[in-house]
């Protein structure tokens, strides 16, 4: 059984790692304060024009050890690394999970509770409820403050409340749990890209993975948004960017 502790919605800000690559040092030092289980938590495809917006989530608890060596934030890995990383990667963590939102769904209801929707679908589908999640940058957008509302689009209606959640800026490359969340979300995500590419080859997904690469954008001005852009966005119209997607420039962003 899971021992939860009390805390506020947002925890405090935790040490930050000295390394120059991922480890547990950030982990353990909230492990020493009470929270077994760390789940680290990252988000892709944020600033993809097409595709869901995915977030990856990696438990551990006190008795994991070191991540599997090469294991950092996804975007400086080449596809080829992180796809070799993935097996390591389910196997040394107490558990894992991949949630996603749809184009469609960031369209109804905007990016920011997107995320939060895929966080939870992710959270939903551990066999663990985290302590704690550590949250990659310096804003809270797995929190809802209108969970109820969430709920409806959640697939588990029983899924449980949102842990406690800290923030910290480039945790994917100072915290092992939560590079090794990016590289999990990374992969699953380019795989569904490369996936639907065969329906809609004149995009060519299967190498800008949805993103506004030159290649896309043309082909966006050719043939016009299908049903797997995010048609709210004023770049899938043929229009300036909106200010949401503005490093949408970057395959693996």
């Amino acid at each position: 059984m899971t021992t939860r502790t009390t805390a506020r919605r947002t925890a405090h800000r935790p040490v930050p790692s000295r390394s120059s690559k991922p480890s547990l040092r950030v982990e353990r030092s909230l492990q020493r304060e009470g929270y077994r289980l760390i789940a680290g938590m990252d988000e892709v495809g944020r600033g993809a024009l097409a595709g869901p917006v995915s977030v990856g989530v990696v438990v551990i608890d006190e008795h994991t050890r070191t991540v599997p060596q090469g294991v950092k934030d996804s975007k400086l890995l080449s596809p080829a690394a992180r796809e070799r990383m993935v097996p390591a990667v389910r196997r040394w963590a107490t558990d894992y999970a991949v949630g996603h939102a749809s184009a469609q769904e960031i369209d109804e209801i905007g990016i920011m509770a997107a995320l939060r929707l895929a966080g939870t679908r992710a959270l939903a589908t551990l066999r663990v409820i985290p302590d704690l999640v550590v949250l990659d940058g310096n804003h809270d957008w797995l929190t809802d403050p209108e969970r109820e509302g969430l709920l409806a689009l959640v697939d588990d209606a029983d899924a449980p409340g949102t842990p406690p959640v800290t923030t910290m800026i480039k945790a994917d490359m100072k915290c092992s749990s939560v590079a090794a969340a990016s590289v999990l979300a990374k992969v699953e995500r380019d795989g569904m890209l490369v996936a639907f590419h065969d329906d809609f080859p004149h995009y060519n997904w299967a190498g800008n993975k949805g993103y506004s690469a030159p290649d896309h954008l043309a082909a966006l001005v050719a043939h016009g948004p299908c049903e797997l852009h995010r048609r709210s966005w004023r770049r899938c119209n043929g229009e300036a960017p909106p200010q949401e997607s503005t490093t949408a420039g970057s395959v693996d962003a």
